[in-house]
């Protein structure tokens, strides 16, 4: 089966007050959607590939740029958090019509599907965590807005680039390439506040743990180490390392990250 295109468009929504223009690919299809959550300083475009891989060729997409990144615009960068970020991810689903999806998220786009899969676990079919963060020692990017703090926005940005792009990590200086290009200086701090204030005090690990469907954490072998890895495997979670990666295995090693994703979601379909 030869996978459909996807198409790119725009879709209007107001959450709490707030308007925003959400930049998406979209495609058609008879399976179960697959939702896919960028992470900080990405866009929809991480996942633009799957059109390479017909395994997955019947399978209703979204991607989407997240408020403040890529080609989505929002009038209140100030309140793009992960709650907000879970309330736009719902909010799609309703505007598509999507009932039960599998839900793939890196990063910060592994938090929001966390905690939307706990606020509605009758959407989940599936879910796929890619370095998604489970406890604190997963803030090693957002904590810098503490440890780096500066009160200027672009100014923060500017040399967050530069130290991450000085990383011994697979992929961190490609990554930092495109930072100016992909998201607003000025939601920056919202979104690393939540998501250390999240991870610090939020059960994450729990939360995950309780998700009846099927789930997946992904993770680079440089990240091997990471200390909730044991527990995952002993509940039962398909604990999936992409070797020659770091936080990024979109850009380290695309295709095996694509062929273990492709292998789980037909699994749990």
């Amino acid at each position: 089966m030869i996978p459909a295109p996807v198409n790119i468009s725009q879709r209007q929504l107001r959450i709490a007050g707030t308007a925003t223009t959400i930049a998406t690919l979209e495609r058609a299809g008879a399976a179960t959607p697959i939702v896919f959550l960028h992470g900080f300083g990405s866009t929809k475009e991480d996942y633009a590939d799957i059109v390479l891989h017909p395994a997955l060729a019947a399978h209703p997409v979204l991607a989407y740029d997240a408020p403040g990144c890529g080609r989505s615009t929002i009038d209140h960068p100030d309140r793009v958090d992960i709650p907000f970020l879970v309330d736009i991810a719902q909010a799609l689903m309703d505007d598509l019509d999507m009932k039960r999806v599998h839900l793939v998220g890196h990063s910060m786009g592994g938090l929001t599907a966390l905690r939307l899969a706990t606020a509605r676990p009758d959407l989940v079919a599936s879910i796929v965590s890619i370095e998604g963060n489970l406890a604190p020692e997963d803030c090693f990017l957002s904590r810098q807005i503490i440890d780096h703090d500066h009160a200027d926005a672009t100014h923060f940005l500017t040399e967050f680039r530069d130290r991450v792009a000085r990383s011994r990590y697979a992929a961190s200086a490609l990554y930092t390439a495109g930072l100016p290009a992909k998201v607003r200086a000025e939601v920056v701090r919202p979104i690393f506040e939540s998501m250390v204030e999240l991870s610090d005090h939020a059960p994450l690990l729990d939360d995950f743990l309780a998700i009846a469907a099927p789930r997946m954490l992904m993770h680079g072998d440089q990240n091997a180490t990471l200390s909730y890895l044991p527990a995952l495997r002993d509940a039962g979670v398909d604990v999936t390392e992409i070797s020659m990666s770091g936080h990024f295995p979109m850009y380290s090693n695309p295709l095996e990250m694509w062929a273990r994703l492709s292998a789980f979601i037909t699994a749990a379909e």
